[in-house]
């Protein structure tokens, strides 16, 4: 007698389950950006649209979005010189018609 070596053949997963073929997809992760911010200031520019930004010391400016890029905007002042604001000293910003709404209420 004779002692062999067998070789054991395992179906795969996709093949037990009677998916044969079929691949599972996992979920996408989201995309890392969704250029709404970008959207909100092309519409803010183009309709130059008079704005507040809140500074991150409290303090509040009042002007028109002129351009932005990754790190900065540029605000357009009448009562005063046109600013190069960094970003990250933005506490928020809103349109100046929302000031005045706002008012109307109380």
């Amino acid at each position: 007698m004779s002692i062999s070596n067998r070789k054991l053949i395992r179906p795969d997963l996709p093949e037990i389950k009677g998916g044969a073929g079929r691949t599972v997809r996992r979920k996408q992760s989201p995309p890392e950006q969704t250029n709404a911010e970008e959207f909100y200031y092309l519409k803010q520019m183009a309709a130059k649209t008079s704005m507040v930004v809140i500074l991150t010391d409290g303090e509040e400016l009042r002007g028109s979005i002129e351009w932005y890029d990754k790190g900065a905007i540029k605000l357009n002042r009448t009562n005063g010189p046109n600013l190069l604001i960094l970003k990250h000293n933005i506490r928020y910003m809103f349109k100046e018609d929302e000031l005045r709404r706002r008012g109307r209420r109380t």
